[in-house]
């Protein structure tokens, strides 16, 4: 059976939100960033290498004048790490991204009046890419979702850069 209103993300995101899933999934999420070793020793080694910490004086500073200039240090790359963690996390299709489209996917489901699953079995898609690894279509990376966040700025005239007064998806509509 079929509802005849259009179920929208909006309604799909207040029932996960109300019947605890999103808290849910934030705690899977925060657990598996803290048991994050190479995350972890990531962190350690910027700190070791803070130039706060290896600037003479810094034993003369308190606690809190140390911690204030870490953070301000370090605040943006560690997070920029912790939140590549994170979207790996939620895109991995083999284990919390899977959870999370499959819950939603139910969740879809049950507002709609559908049965579950939507796409049952394997799509053509998947069965390629069991058949033939090497075919399989690419997924963005968090740097390409992010513009190149990563990439640096040589100066090179050869590439002239975007106008900021257009945005490509927009400016292809008619």
């Amino acid at each position: 059976m079929e509802s005849s209103s259009v179920i929208s993300p909006d309604d799909v995101l207040e029932s996960l939100m109300n019947d605890g899933t999103i808290d849910a999934l934030r705690l899977k999420i925060i657990n598996q960033l803290k048991a994050n070793e190479e995350l972890k020793k990531t962190t350690i080694t910027m700190v070791e290498q803070s130039k706060v910490l290896n600037t003479s004086g810094a034993e003369k500073q308190t606690k809190r004048e140390l911690f204030d200039s870490l953070r301000q240090e370090l605040e943006v790359p560690v997070l920029e790490k912790a939140s590549k963690s994170v979207w790996d996390l939620i895109l991995d299709e083999n284990a919390l991204g899977k959870e999370i489209s499959e819950t939603v996917e139910r969740v879809f489901c049950r507002l709609s009046g559908r049965e579950p699953p939507l796409f049952p079995g394997s799509t053509q898609e998947e069965k390629e890419q069991d058949e033939n690894p090497s075919s399989a279509s690419k997924k963005r990376s968090f740097n390409d979702m992010n513009g190149g966040v990563e990439k640096v700025d040589t100066g090179s005239d050869d590439v002239p850069p975007a106008s900021e007064d257009k945005n490509p998806v927009t400016d292809t509509k008619t």
